[in-house]
């Protein structure tokens, strides 16, 4: 089904996701969830987000520090580390290759090459 391709490939790209949202400055997980969810193809939930923010933070990829709310429990807030922007680089430099070569197949199967 055509349903578990999409979510599979969405699955992929919500790292690229959180880290292109991140390099904006410091944001708490529920603003990176609601940020992600008014991309509605996205289809995000925090039941997918957070656990990326905890294996990107412990790949050190991303720092955190918690703010007392006064309203609930504390804010979790989440920062680029420096590794985290060189993967954020590098996924940035990949994207319009993957792109190109999607195309390429795209344009290949078409032509009937």
């Amino acid at each position: 089904m055509i349903e578990g391709w999409i979510t599979q490939l969405r699955k992929g790209l919500l790292e690229y996701c959180v880290l292109l949202v991140l390099r904006r400055g410091e944001n708490y997980g529920y603003e990176i969830v609601q940020a992600l969810k008014r991309i509605e193809d996205l289809s995000v939930s925090e039941s997918t987000v957070y656990p990326i923010l905890g294996r990107l933070r412990s790949e050190g990829c991303l720092k955190s520090r918690d703010v007392p709310s006064g309203s609930g429990p504390p804010r979790r807030y989440f920062t680029l580390t420096p590794r985290g922007k060189v993967r954020l680089a590098e996924m940035n430099a990949y994207w319009p290759m993957l792109v190109a070569a999607m195309e390429q197949l795209k344009q290949d199967k078409e032509s009937g090459t």
